[in-house]
Order: structure tokens, then C-alpha cells, then sequence
């Protein structure tokens, strides 16, 4: 070990032996943009021996202002936010392995991603990726990071399987869906209060400095100078069908993931929702609205009108895009609005 690590391994709470601990570690970060790009730059910065980095997307020009591995060149060349994050942190840390992975998250993808790993941290962009994430955790007895980010506002949460309430015991409670980024717009600054918080969780669990773990869910609004800890201890539910007594990982069921099919001969996929849903299509409107996009709207769905597509929004949840054949494209459009 040689002294790149110096001021670290000063930090009593992780010291040498710790900084070892983190070494032998190996660590999934699910998602390359904004909260995984600073995750993965913070634990290859504090030596963490292995970095899986698993991402669908290419690196675009609106990323640049908030995804720091990211540069002008990589979104000129639209190179894969898994293969620029991974040349970006081979540049700043040569020691850690880095282990870029271009694909579209599923329960398949997870289920293998996850074998041999130590930790995952949270960085994607939708709950359904979110959903699938908890219940692999579960299953595996992997302790991951939760983290959300939109405008000001961002949240952040440990789940340690078997000790702490699951994501879905959360979303009972708490309204933890909604806005996008693509629809209200981010901040840099919000972005780095949850890396600061998922990363720092992060480093404790890596170092095997469990008792150190906070156990609330921090949420806060920057701009509304705004901030809460609530301890959710107590929401831990013991029916829970993802970490209760009666385990059976819902969200890895076919029928609990969201559909996607393409629709024969109409250049056209359809996207349907785990359940239906009952959107509000005038609030929708008004966040789609307010990105430039043109919008029209009966009492039964929206139509928005992109460059190169147009989605069709139904109350119900199901969506359908046309100008697109592909699926993966689809649901990153899907996602990008909503969420």
C-alpha cells in the first residue's frame, strides 16, 4: 500500500486495517449518470479493488452539466457512459479494476451482475430497475444504497438486508415515485449531497464498520433549505413479500415488471406498467410542457411531440411510442419522462 491512500488511512475509523478491507472489495454501481458517475469516481478514488459500472446509455450534451466523468469529446463520439466512466477512472486510479458493462438492466442482467459482490449503489433513473434492485438484494443478502435526485430535492437510504426495512416496506409510506429530471430539471449541487451520502454509507459498509451506519432515510431540498432524518425503523414490515418472513421477491416475477412489446407493422412500442395506474394527465402536461415539447391532450391521453418520436400517454399508465422500434430506446424514453 503505498501512500495514495495516506489521508485515509489517517481517518481512524477506517485506518490501515480498514483501507485494506475496502481493497478487497467489489462494489455494483446500476446506472452510469449523474449518481453513478460520482459514486464510481469517489470509490475508485478511495481504493475500492473492484468496480462493476453497468449502464444502457450513450454520453449525451445535456449530461455535462451535472455528470462529472463525462467530457465534450465523449458526447461528440456518444460513447457508452460505461466504457468513458471506466477510461475516466482507469486515468484517475490504475489500481482499481474496472469492469464496464453496456446493458439494459433486467432481472436476468441483475441476477448475474450480483454474483460476488459486496455492495450495490442505486444510481438509476426509474423504480422499476429500483424494485427489481431490492428484491435481488433480498434474495442475495446484499446491502445496497438507495438514492433519488430531481431539481433540489434528493433523498438517500441504507438497506442492510435481514436488519433494516426494504424499499418496498418505503414506498408504503412514503412518495418516493414522480418527477424526473427530464421533466422538472437537476441541480449539481443536489446531486452531490446524495453522492456525499451514499458514498460516505458506502465506505462504512466496505470498511465493515457496520455500527457507524446511519439508519434513516435522509431527505432534503436544497434550494428550499430544507432538511429531514426519519427514522423508519418501525416500518419494517414482517409480511413484506421482499424481506418479510415469507419471502417470495415479487418484483422478479414476469408479471410484476413493466411490458414492452413492439407492435406489428406501426414502428411503435408499447409500454405497460406492472399495474394500472391513474395518471394525471393536466399535471403531467404541465412538466412536459415546460421542457419545450409540444403538447396536446383529450380527457383520455397525451400526446408529446418529439424530434425523432411521439409518445401517447393513457390514464391508465400504458404508453405507446411511435417513430421507435427498438425497446431499449422505448423504455430510456419511457423512464426519461416518466420516471
Amino acid at each position: 500500500m503505498n501512500n495514495r491512500y495516506s489521508r485515509q488511512v489517517l481517518f481512524a475509523p477506517i485506518g490501515s486495517a480498514g483501507q485494506k478491507k475496502l481493497m478487497l472489495k467489489h462494489v455494483l454501481i446500476v446506472g452510469a449518470g449523474a449518481l453513478g458517475a460520482a459514486n464510481a469516481e469517489i470509490l475508485a478514488r478511495a481504493g475500492v479493488g473492484n468496480l462493476t459500472i453497468a449502464d444502457r446509455d450513450y454520453v449525451e450534451w445535456s449530461n455535462l452539466q451535472r455528470q462529472q466523468l463525462y467530457s465534450e469529446e465523449d458526447a461528440m463520439k456518444r460513447v457508452p457512459k460505461a466504457i468513458a466512466a471506466a477510461n475516466r477512472i482507469n486515468a484517475i486510479n490504475s489500481e482499481v479494476k474496472i469492469h464496464p458493462v453496456i446493458i439494459d438492466v433486467g432481472v436476468q442482467e441483475l441476477e448475474e451482475l450480483t454474483i460476488g459482490i459486496d455492495l450495490i449503489i442505486d444510481a438509476t433513473d426509474n423504480f422499476d430497475i429500483r424494485r427489481i434492485i431490492n428484491d435481488v438484494a433480498q434474495k442475495r443478502d446484499i446491502p445496497w444504497i438507495y438514492g433519488g435526485c430531481v431539481g433540489s430535492y434528493g433523498l438517500s437510504f441504507t438497506v442492510i438486508p435481514g436488519v433494516s426495512p426494504c424499499l418496498a416496506c418505503l414506498m408504503e409510506a412514503f412518495p418516493l415515485e414522480g418527477m424526473t429530471c427530464d421533466t422538472v430539471g437537476v441541480i449539481q449541487p443536489a446531486i452531490q449531497m446524495v453522492v456525499s451520502h451514499q458514498s460516505s454509507e458506502a465506505l462504512k459498509i466496505l470498511s465493515e464498520d457496520l455500527q457507524s451506519l446511519r439508519k434513516t432515510l435522509v431527505s432534503f431540498d436544497l434550494w428550499k433549505n430544507h432538511y429531514s432524518s426519519i427514522d423508519v425503523s418501525s416500518m419494517k414490515k414482517q409480511e413484506c413479500l421482499s424481506c418479510g418472513i415469507n419471502k417470495t421477491y415479487p418484483n422478479l416475477s414476469y408479471n410484476q415488471q413493466t411490458k414492452a412489446a413492439i407492435l406489428c407493422g406501426r414502428d411503435t412500442v408499447q409500454i405497460r406498467p406492472p399495474e394500472p395506474k391513474n395518471m394525471n394527465l393536466n399535471h403531467l402536461a404541465q412538466m412536459i410542457s415546460g421542457q419545450g415539447l409540444k403538447v396536446e391532450q383529450n380527457p383520455f391521453l397525451l400526446s408529446v411531440s418529439m424530434d425523432n418520436c411521439r409518445l401517447v400517454i393513457f390514464k391508465d399508465g400504458r404508453v405507446l411510442v411511435h417513430g421507435v422500434s427498438d425497446i431499449a430506446q422505448a423504455k430510456s424514453i419511457y423512464h426519461r419522462y416518466l420516471g
